[in-house]
Parts: structure tokens; sequence; C-alpha cells
């Protein structure tokens, strides 16, 4: 017990007397040290008092299917930051290969009485995937947001970067340099970012052929390995369903001899950290990352808050971001 208490008055800051107050529920403590006192209880490791459980409310779960792409923790710093401001500690959840699943850490937020979750990619975005965890959730009334295109049963609100604008743009910026072959390299099949940039290329080039369409794990390999293919059916630009896969992609090009942008252009989606530092350096479409992330946190808030939130999807506009990894495209 006294270990206890000297390492969550050291972890606040505070007396140890104070953290006493705080778990025998005793007055003369402020709301805020309060709040500091449990979140650093939860932070810690260490039961709270049973007359205390009932107030693990402050802790929302922020589920992320990976940390390798840089994306995610970026969407990370905002959301956890924005929590922070709002007296909310989050608790981050990132899937390992054969480690935990969302399924599994869904089960352990449940168990810590976490008053949300914010999910920022994973299986609700892909149609095949099991999805019984997020009905757990809804039955439980557990206030969820998630971050970018989910598939349409779930009944959660959610913020999204428009999947539609970023290929419209990535694609006619090719175009407007001289591209005709123009190619996708997507997720799987059924991921719905994916679709929806697919649909979008189907409208801006109505007879765009199946072979331009190259299907890819989400990591270099990937995008190098489904660019290999579109290269050698003769594609000069390249647009890429994240950032990862377009440095894939680039790698992709030169394992061939062939000149990025000379000969193959290739364009990103997130402009995630450091792609202003590739060589050449990364042309990208940008997820508003602050604007998304701080709207997830504002809608989760307002659920805690009792508020009723329309289970519907908040748009937000890409912009595309022009560097050296696209050019005029070669002369036949």
């Amino acid at each position: 017990m006294t270990r206890r208490l000297a390492e969550v008055a050291k972890k606040v800051g505070v007396s140890e007397a104070t953290v006493s107050r705080v778990l025998n529920d005793k007055p003369g403590v402020s709301e805020a040290t309060r709040q500091a006192v449990l979140s650093a209880l939860d932070v810690l490791g260490y039961e709270r008092p049973t007359q205390l459980r009932g107030e693990r409310a402050r802790l929302v779960g922020l589920v992320l299917p990976e940390l390798q792409n840089p994306i995610f923790p970026a969407f990370a710093e905002v959301i956890g930051g924005a929590l922070a401001q709002l007296g909310l500690t989050p608790v981050l959840c990132t899937q390992t290969k054969g480690g935990v699943s969302e399924a599994d850490y869904v089960a352990l937020l449940l168990q810590q009485q976490v008053s949300g979750v914010v999910f920022a990619g994973g299986l609700y975005a892909q149609a095949d995937a099991p999805h019984d965890h997020y009905k757990e959730l809804a039955d439980r009334n557990i206030p969820v947001v998630l971050v970018n295109a989910a598939i349409g049963r779930l009944g959660f609100p959610g913020v999204s970067c428009d999947d539609a604008v970023a290929v419209e743009q990535a694609w006619r910026h090719l175009a407007s340099l001289g591209h005709e072959r123009i190619g996708l390299v997507l997720g799987p099949a059924d991921h719905m970012p994916s679709a929806r940039k697919l649909a979008a290329a189907r409208s801006v080039a109505a007879d765009l052929p199946e072979e331009r369409v190259a299907r890819a794990i989400f990591s270099i390999e990937g995008g190098h390995a489904a660019a290999s293919r579109l290269i050698d059916r003769g594609v000069t630009g390249i647009i890429c369903a994240s950032d990862p896969l377009a440095l894939g992609a680039i790698r992709a090009a030169r394992r061939k001899g062939l000149g990025v942008p000379s000969q193959i252009s290739v364009v990103g989606y997130d402009d995630s950290a450091f792609m202003n530092c590739t060589e050449p350096p990364l042309t990208t479409v940008r997820q508003p990352i602050e604007a998304m992330g701080r709207a997830a946190v504002e809608l989760l808030n307002a659920q805690i808050a009792g508020s009723a939130v329309p289970a519907e999807e908040l748009l937000f506009e890409p912009e595309l971001v022009v560097r050296g990894s696209t050019a005029q495209a070669p002369r036949p």
C-alpha cells in the first residue's frame, strides 16, 4: 500500500496524503487532482478501491492496426492530445502480427470500464473481417468513433478523408502531366477505402482496364510487388492507397532500372511523416490529420456527455501535395 501511494504521488506530483484522501474518497481534494490520481492508478496498473471502480469513465481506448505506417502514430498523437485536454486518458492498443487481436483489445477495454473507444484503421474497414466485437460495443452502448471509411452496417459515427476527392486530385494531376496509362495500387477488394478509391478512378476514367488495378497488403513490400506488375503492363503513372505502398512502387521502378519521375511517376496517400525527405520527395495526397483527429474526439466526448450523435460520416477534404516523384510523362 505504501509503495502504491508513493508511486502514484510521484506520478501526479502530489503528496502521499493527498493520494490517500482520494483513495479513501475523502473531501479536501480538487476534482482535477482527484481525476489525475485515479488516472495514474490506471496507468500504473493498480486496482482502484471498490468504491471508485465505477469511475473508470476517464479512460478511452485508442485502437490502431499498426505503428509501422507513420500515419497511425500521427493520428494517435492528435487524438491522444485532444483526449488529454478533456481530462480523458487514452489507452493505446496496437495490434501486432500473431499478438493480441482487435477483438481481444476490445474485451480488455470493456474490462477496464472505458468510457469510449476510437478506432483509427481496423477491421471495420474490411467487409469480410469478423465484426462481432463492434456489435458488443454497440450492445453495451459504449461510445465509439471510427476514423476513415467503414462498412455500412456498423452504425457508429465516423470521420473520413474523402477517398473519391483524393483519387480525383491524383488522377487529374498525372493526366495534366501527359500520363495516359495510369495504374492503381490498392488494398484488398473488401477494404472500404480502397473500394471508394477504385470507384472514383472509374468515374474519372470510365475505360480503366482491370489490368491497371493491382491489389496489395499495406506495406512497402506489398507496394513493390503490386507496382512491379503494373510497370510490366506499361503504366507510366501509379496512384497508391498509402505512402508505404508508394515507397514500394518507387523501389519497384528502380529495381527495373527505371527512373522516378523521369520514366515512372508515383503518387502516395496520407502525407505521413518524412515523405518530404524521401528521394525523390513523394508527391502525395494529404489527409487533414489534425482536423480529423479533433473531430473524432469531439464526437466521442459528445456521446460520453450523453448527447445523441447521428451514426453519420464526416468527410474531410484532402490536399494534393506536389513534390519530386511526379513529372511529365515520358515520350513514346
